[in-house]
């Protein structure tokens, strides 16, 4: 995980033994997307807003902001409230990939951003070790 003080950033890695283009269904398809992580209508097109239900943390409004097919998939994340930004970039590697996550744009002088942060960085994680679990199938 790394940092920085005022506008943070999570950062977190994780090599997954599954081709470029299964992880990036993952990420993309709605329906494996809600299986791994939150339900929501996740589509790799620039300027597509979607809604990810994040159960007890509600519903989070999402905008994609960045797409390069089976490489990179950006989006704005939880606009209005902690307005930060998720990157998935996708490195083949062998027969597998590996994948990074970038969790930035945290505003470490409010006590959301403070707390996102916190849970966020613990929490990620567990989210990549599930989408491990669902792509083994």
């Amino acid at each position: 995980m790394t940092e920085n003080a005022t506008n943070a950033t999570i950062t977190c890695e994780k090599f997954l033994p599954h081709a470029p283009a299964a992880v990036w269904k993952a990420l993309t398809d709605p329906d494996l997307h809600a299986r791994w992580w939150a339900a929501g209508d996740v589509r790799p097109v620039v300027g597509h807003r979607f809604t990810l239900d994040m159960g007890n943390f509600g519903s989070q409004q999402c905008e994609v902001t960045a797409v390069d097919d089976e490489r990179l998939l950006a989006y704005r994340f939880a606009e209005g409230t902690l307005d930060t930004t998720l990157t998935w970039t996708l490195h083949p590697e062998g027969e597998g990939t590996r994948l990074v996550l970038t969790h930035a744009g945290f505003d470490l002088d409010s006590p959301l951003g403070r707390q996102a942060h916190e849970g966020m960085g613990h929490g990620w994680p567990h989210v990549l070790n599930r989408l491990e679990t669902m792509l083994h199938g």
